[in-house]
């Protein structure tokens, strides 16, 4: 979002600076430096991006757990509105907590006259905590270990793992380890003249 506009005159080269306060502002058309009222020249002014100061905003819709939703209802989503450094912390399929303060968006010319007194709302976020950790950050007790241990041995650690997509649909063991090595991936492979063969599969095309 932007903060301060600059602009350039394309007659006398003079700068100005317009403040953005809201959302909704009307940019400036004409110098108003002494130069051009003096000489009664109107220039036009053009807009520096280099010379503005904007501010990091990212929109987000949020949606409630499936998990959490009423037998019969649909989920429910909500616009939460980041700033600064909030911005970037939240990608599709996070799981998170937000913490933030509720706002309305009132509307404005014609559709304030239709709407009266309803709203739409959006939460100013304050604060973000990602419930999914990162492999790195991921530990792993002593039990779990062993588990992995065991299976490892076993000679069918590639049987276990496709049985365990989708474990409530029967059968289908093929699509399942299909669909297995699509999200392991392959080993990246170069060849002795140069040529470098990606691992990771790009379409997965099943019917």
């Amino acid at each position: 979002s932007v903060q301060v506009n600059a602009y350039t005159c394309d007659r006398c080269g003079y700068e100005i600076f317009q403040t953005v306060t809201s959302k909704q502002f009307t940019p400036m058309s004409e110098c108003p430096s002494p130069e051009c009222k003096q000489n009664n020249s109107k220039g036009s002014l053009f807009l520096s991006t280099r010379a503005s100061k904007f501010l990091p905003f990212q929109e987000v819709k949020i949606q409630e757990m499936a998990d959490q939703v009423p037998v019969g209802h649909i989920p429910r989503t909500l616009t939460v509105h980041c700033h600064g450094t909030v911005t970037r912390q939240i990608n599709p399929g996070d799981v998170i907590d937000v913490g933030g303060i509720f706002l309305p968006t009132p509307y404005t010319g014609f559709k304030a006259i239709r709407a009266g007194l309803l709203t739409d709302t959006y939460l100013e976020a304050q604060y973000v905590r990602q419930h999914k950790q990162a492999y790195d950050d991921t530990k792993l007790d002593a039990q779990t270990l062993r588990t992995i241990e065991k299976y490892k041995y076993s000679g069918h650690v590639y049987e276990y793992l496709s049985k365990s997509i989708a474990p409530e649909i029967y059968g289908h063991l093929d699509v399942k380890k299909a669909l297995l090595l699509l999200l392991v991936g392959g080993v990246t492979k170069e060849i002795g003249d140069g040529m470098r063969i990606r691992g990771d599969i790009n379409v997965c095309l099943m019917g």
